[in-house]
């Protein structure tokens, strides 16, 4: 009968441990300081050239390499990272639910973001602008889009801007920035706003070189951080100390010039920042 007992208790211990190491799996950002050789899951976008862009199996751009610099200081590889598509809409839905441990996707911190999600960073600060026809000599900046179609992506920041400072503009939101580039290309839009580094990247993909291009007069600050659930304050700390890292030993800069060069974009004030207190 001991012995009987004794055994149960060390089944039920194993168990335990098994569903302890399996819950383990799908955690990685709440409050465990994230990042271990189970690997990370990792928001970013997926069609943004020069930022987040998947290509086949591969994913390139800015917020890619500061993705896998930051999820390295945590102790992750780059091949336990599980890349999670993150819509702009959809960004503090992934985090709250879990479905991803944090966010790299030209994600600006605002203070009403902030009420749902912390934020590290930034890692960068952009500014919007206007993406318009070659040709098109008509839009010179926000003030010149009253009547003109105006696309942008639902749940972006761009959007709210934008109609703050033009109310007469005639604003479509699509679900993602690429089709937002294809209509513009087609004549069925008149400008796309957004980030003036998804723009450049848009504008040196090959099929639309001269084609597009960007206005060029940014009128608003976007400062890009890494989201990640509320309140957790480890991994955030964590976090800010990798930003630090990347830019303080030049791995920043390699990833400005390697992927916004060719777009012959520069990153204009307050760059590299300073990130700022996680809270």
């Amino acid at each position: 009968m001991k012995t009987r007992r004794i055994g149960a208790i060390a089944a039920g211990a194993a168990l335990a441990l098994t569903l302890a190491a399996c819950g383990s799996d799908s955690g990685g950002g709440s409050g465990s300081g994230g990042g271990d050789s189970k690997g990370l899951k990792i928001g970013i976008k997926f069609d943004q050239p020069g930022m987040g862009l998947k290509k086949g199996s591969d994913f390139t751009g800015m917020d890619v390499d500061v993705a896998k610099y930051v999820a390295k200081k945590l102790g992750t590889d780059e091949g336990n990272i599980t890349w999670v598509q993150a819509p702009s809409a959809q960004r503090e839905t992934l985090i709250s639910t879990g479905q991803v441990d944090m966010i790299v996707a030209t994600y600006s911190i605002t203070d009403t973001r902030k009420e749902k999600v912390s934020f590290a960073g930034p890692y960068f600060i952009a500014g919007q602008d206007l993406l318009v026809r070659a040709d098109d000599s008509s839009i010179t900046g926000p003030d010149s889009l009253k009547g003109k179609k105006l696309c942008s992506v639902t749940g972006s920041t761009s959007a709210q801007n934008v109609l703050k400072k033009v109310p007469g503009v005639n604003l479509q939101e699509f679900g993602t920035y690429s089709e937002c580039v294809a209509a513009l290309a087609s004549g069925s839009i008149d400008a796309l706003t957004t980030d003036d580094t998804i723009l450049a990247g848009y504008a040196a993909q090959e099929q639309y070189k001269g084609k597009l291009k960007v206005v060029g007069k940014p009128f608003s600050t976007e400062n890009y951080g890494i989201g990640l659930k509320k309140g957790d304050t480890a991994l955030c700390g964590k976090i800010t100390d990798a930003i630090k890292s990347m830019i303080s030993d030049g791995s920043w800069q390699k990833a400005v010039d390697s992927n916004l060069g060719p777009a012959g974009y520069k990153p204009g004030e307050g760059n590299p920042p300073t990130p700022a207190a996680c809270s």
